[in-house]
């Protein structure tokens, strides 16, 4: 279940749960009050347990696994931080714009102030009524001022609220194929509109967005099939296809035999139309 409240909301998952794509639209942070979480990017993936805490950047490309562990359900409690409320908090205090823009997640170590920043929020999901938007916004700033008093290295990603710039699209492209996105998206995290994206796209690799994506992403289930012996089940979410219907049709069609028959060595990749 997760329970929201204004901009914070807390997770209480009792079994395993794997999400799918994530690509915040705003800055969060996230307490791990139980469990494990695992957060997944296209070439590693990173382990958060109790106690831990973690500033995840918007636009970043991710999936999450929420672990009950002993028994005990996952519990986390989740701030996204509105673009207007940063702008306001750090108007007077940028980032050092000699500093690297910071690349993924931050792990924030622990201070016995944010601690019982968060231990405070636990009383408000037993109530029946939503917390109120203004309490909601109180305690916001609360965490970041924490954050900026005890953790000022979260300035560098909080505080940087611009939008995509123009990148290189073949790079982008090879490292975050799996993840199925609208080419809207994968526009928009490359700095390109639609049209300008398929553009570039056509003339970097000689074919369609869409065909390329559906051929890399059986490429990675077949090796995962092949070689690391996982079951069609357990690789077509991650492989970016959207059921397990679909990617045993487009695999068959591809390889020219079920994904529950794959052989032993990888096959070989069907030539693109």
């Amino acid at each position: 279940m997760s329970t929201i409240k204004g901009r914070i909301f807390v997770s209480c998952k009792r079994e395993k749960h794997y999400s799918r794509e994530l690509m915040l639209d705003q800055h969060a942070l996230v307490y791990v009050y139980a469990g494990d979480l695992e957060i997944s990017y296209a070439d590693q993936s990173h382990h958060f347990k109790t106690g831990q805490t973690v500033v995840i950047p918007r636009h970043q490309l991710a999936r999450l696994m929420k672990v009950p562990v002993d028994g005990e359900p996952f519990r986390s409690v989740s701030i996204v931080f509105p673009t207007e409320m940063l702008h306001r908090f750090y108007s007077s205090k940028p980032p050092n714009p000699a500093e690297e823009r910071w690349k993924g997640h931050m792990e924030v170590g622990p201070h016995p102030l944010l601690e019982n920043f968060f231990q405070s929020l636990v009383p408000y999901f037993d109530l029946q009524d939503e917390l109120p938007p203004d309490l909601a916004e109180i305690k916001i700033n609360e965490c970041l001022t924490l954050l900026d008093a005890y953790a000022p290295k979260a300035r560098r990603i909080l505080a940087a609220l611009q939008e995509p710039g123009k990148i290189d699209l073949a790079e982008f492209m090879e490292r975050n194929f799996m993840f199925n996105l609208p080419l809207e998206k994968f526009g928009y995290l490359t700095g390109r509109s639609l049209t300008t994206f398929k553009k570039d796209f056509k003339h970097i690799f000689q074919t369609t967005p869409g065909r390329w994506l559906t051929r890399k992403r059986l490429e990675r289930a077949h090796y995962q099939i092949a070689i690391q012996k996982r079951k069609p089940s357990d690789v077509y979410l991650d492989a970016g296809f959207e059921n397990l219907a679909h990617f045993s049709y487009a695999f068959k069609k591809q390889y020219g035999y079920n994904a529950t028959q794959t052989p032993n060595q990888p096959g070989p990749t069907a030539p693109l139309p």
